[in-house]
Order: C-alpha cells, then structure tokens, then sequence
C-alpha cells in the first residue's frame, strides 16, 4: 500500500516555539523531526512520552501496526534481543515504538515480553498523520510499519519505508544508520 497523503500542510511546533511546516508527504531526511507528547508506558509502567525531552540522543521512531500480532512481534522481540547491537544498549539512544494501540495495552505486551523500549499510544493517529505513516484504508485505523531515525540535532537522518520486519538486512541497515548517527562506524565499540 503506497502511503496517504491528506492534502494538508502539518504544522508542528519546534523548540522555542517556532512553527515549523512539515511536508505534506512526513518529514524527508534532514528535516526536522515534527515533535509530539504522547502517553507513553514502558516493560515498568506508564509515563508521557515528549520527543524534545530526547534531544540530544539519536532517536528511533519505529510506527507498527498493532500490538501482540506476529510481525509486531517479531520486530520488537528483534529489538530487544539486538540491543545492545541495534541500538548501543540504549547508550545514547531511544527507541520509540509507536502505534495505536492503548497505551495500557502496550506496557502489558511491553511487561509481558521484557521490551527495554519506549511505546508511545497514538490513539487519535495525530502523529501517525505528521509523519504520513497512516494506511489508506477507511476502516483502517493502524500505522505502517515506517521507521524514522531522528539524529542528536533532531533532524532526520534515515527513513525505512517500510520497515520489513522479517527481513534480517533491514535490522542490519537499522543498526548501521544508528551507528553513524551516534558517529560510530557500525560494529565498532
């Protein structure tokens, strides 16, 4: 499925409360990511999740369909047993897995499966429709399965579109995109 667009500009408000005009398509490589605070949750309970409160981090916005289904499952079990290699052991690094799914719904299967990762519940589909990661179907209300690596600066630095969760490369060009943002060369301490 090729991603919507709703034909309307996104507006999201950047650190000091410049407007920034997101394009019409999300955010492209280099732009900055558009900022959010959604509830939030990890495996140890519930808390906001505000994009800004990461700056200074490389940040992995990682948009998934549903919670506990198969390839959802996959992808963050991925995550979790790849830590430390994906992500520098979340040294420098935030991952935030985002869907619609209720943010209670997401720190149970979060709890249950010990994901050392953020959830973030885009209910509403707010962010969903900042990053254009919407599906296109009217009885639809979940998210692709789209990636955003988000650099120190807050810019984007890599778009996964989709992010293919079965596919052991996408974890290796994850992992090398996360190692170049935190300017270290991929497999290197």
């Amino acid at each position: 499925h090729k991603g919507c667009t709703m034909g309307l500009p996104v507006i999201a408000i950047g650190t000091g409360g410049q407007v920034a005009q997101a394009q019409e398509g999300g955010p492209k490589v280099g732009d900055i990511a558009p900022d959010f605070t959604l509830k939030g949750s990890t495996k140890d309970g519930l808390r906001s999740i505000h994009l800004q409160e990461f700056r200074g981090q490389t940040v992995v916005l990682a948009f998934f369909p549903k919670a506990r289904t198969s390839g959802c499952t996959t992808q963050l079990e991925s995550y979790r047993d790849q830590y430390a290699t994906l992500f520098n052991g979340g040294k420098n690094v935030a991952v935030i897995a985002i869907s619609t799914d209720d943010d209670t719904v997401q720190m149970n299967w979060a709890r249950d499966k010990r994901f050392p990762v953020l959830f973030a519940s885009d209910a509403q589909r707010t962010v969903g429709k900042q990053y254009n990661v919407l599906w296109n179907l009217v009885l639809t209300k979940l998210e692709k399965r789209v990636l955003f690596v988000v650099g120190p600066d807050g810019r984007v630095t890599h778009i996964m579109r989709p992010f293919k969760e079965l596919v052991a490369d996408s974890y290796t060009e994850l992992g090398a995109e996360v190692a170049k943002s935190l300017g270290v060369q991929a497999g290197k301490p």
